[in-house]
């Protein structure tokens, strides 16, 4: 089993972007929600790791840092280019990424 197909059956690497999601929905005022948790991105991402493999049971992955970064560098992504109100050259220094590289991430994710 890839990483890729076993994600698609787990979604404990969603989980944190699914509480984003809902804290964002929760957020009434136009303010940055504040999340449920206090958790720090480390913390969650191990979490979230330590569940992977508890579902994994042994079977075998592949690929899984590339499934993992695509997991977390879209909502970057997204929440930067968001942050600069929708300017790249100012997304795109804020990551410390050429232009370019940028407007090719987005691209790949859909985000433009």
């Amino acid at each position: 089993m890839t990483s890729s197909q076993a994600f698609d059956h787990d979604p404990a690497l969603t989980e944190l972007d699914a509480h984003a999601s809902r804290a964002l929905a929760e957020s009434t005022d136009g303010a940055a929600p504040r999340p449920h948790s206090d958790m720090p991105l480390r913390e969650a991402v191990e979490a979230s790791m330590r569940r992977y493999f508890d579902h994994l049971d042994g079977g075998d992955v592949t690929d899984l840092h590339a499934m993992v970064m695509a997991e977390v560098e879209a909502p970057l992504l997204a929440a930067v280019l968001e942050h600069a109100q929708g300017n790249q050259t100012r997304a795109a220094e804020m990551l410390g990424l050429n232009r370019g590289t940028l407007r090719k991430k987005l691209k790949h994710y859909g985000l433009i």
